[in-house]
């Protein structure tokens, strides 16, 4: 069985079309399951109105808590072998997923969707383009496209991952730091024909913050004081440096670098106490209604 979990906010025009283009493509048995993350316009009655039981279902957050959560509850609420993610604004072509199917028969456990010719502003294209390179070469998975949400796990992959904040863009990082083989395949990607896309490079710089978060959780997830430590140790050598050096008035600024490098490791030993242990008091989402 397949599960297709679609993300949705104030999308009430995609929804109609984007069900009748996937019900033409899925093999049979499937569902469809959206996940309603806060709507304010109609999208939720759309919904209601599209509900087919067992085969079309829907989930609606109180609010909005982010497409993190989103996935988190559509991977939990899912009941397919082969769990799809993907957007619901009728970019991603569902016609793209025997190809996904394909490439999961191959072994591979997460497949992940390569937009290769894309139809969006140049500043979403650029910044996107500098965040693959960047997470490629700093977690050493190496996708052309690691943030596109049109993406194929196997279930076990899916449920596996413990998801927080916005680790939506890592999700075949998260999974290669468990084992899991990612794959990618090139998909066609259609022009935006509502709405209009978010991500620019304000999003750029907080996915650079998430990757910091990302490294500490699968590289240093049982050695964080050593990820502390990498940034803590350039901090003390140049601090030091400064401190002795014969040019005066770099005493002040060698200082505050030897002081940063020792709050850095004290961080990260205190790190090391709570990584991994440390919950939070609150869930990551609070559904108000669910249409099964």
């Amino acid at each position: 069985m397949i599960s297709v979990v679609i993300p949705v906010c104030n999308e009430r025009a995609t929804l109609e079309p984007l069900c009748r283009a996937l019900e033409q493509t899925l093999p049979a048995p499937y569902e469809i399951l959206f996940v309603d993350d806060g709507s304010t316009d109609d999208t939720w009655e759309e919904l209601q109105r599209l509900h087919q039981p067992d085969k079309l279902r829907a989930i609606r957050f109180r609010r909005n808590f982010g497409k993190t959560a989103a996935l988190q509850a559509g991977f939990a609420a899912a009941r397919g072998e082969v769990i799809f993610t993907m957007d619901g604004d009728l970019q991603d072509d569902p016609q793209e997923i025997p190809h996904f199917l394909t490439k999961l028969e191959e072994g591979f456990d997460l497949v992940s969707g390569w937009k290769k010719i894309r139809h969006d502003p140049w500043s979403k294209v650029v910044a996107s383009r500098i965040f693959n390179a960047v997470v490629g070469r700093v977690t050493g998975v190496k996708l052309h496209d690691i943030n596109c949400g049109f993406k194929a796990y196997r279930a076990e992959v899916a449920r596996s991952l413990r998801l927080h904040g916005e680790m939506h863009r890592f999700l075949p990082v998260l999974a290669h730091a468990m084992g899991y083989r990612v794959a990618e395949v090139i998909v066609t990607h259609h022009a935006r024909r509502h709405g209009r896309s978010h991500y620019g490079f304000t999003r750029l710089l907080k996915g650079f913050l998430d990757l910091i978060t990302v490294l500490l959780l699968t590289r240093y997830r049982d050695r964080p004081s050593h990820g502390f430590g990498l940034a803590a140790l350039p901090a003390l050598a140049a601090g030091l440096g400064l401190l002795f050096s014969p040019w005066q008035g770099l005493a002040v600024p060698g200082a505050a670098l030897v002081v940063s490098a020792g709050v850095l490791l004290a961080a990260g030993l205190v790190a090391e106490l709570v990584v991994s242990r440390a919950g939070s008091a609150l869930p990551a989402y609070n559904i108000g209604e669910q249409l099964d």
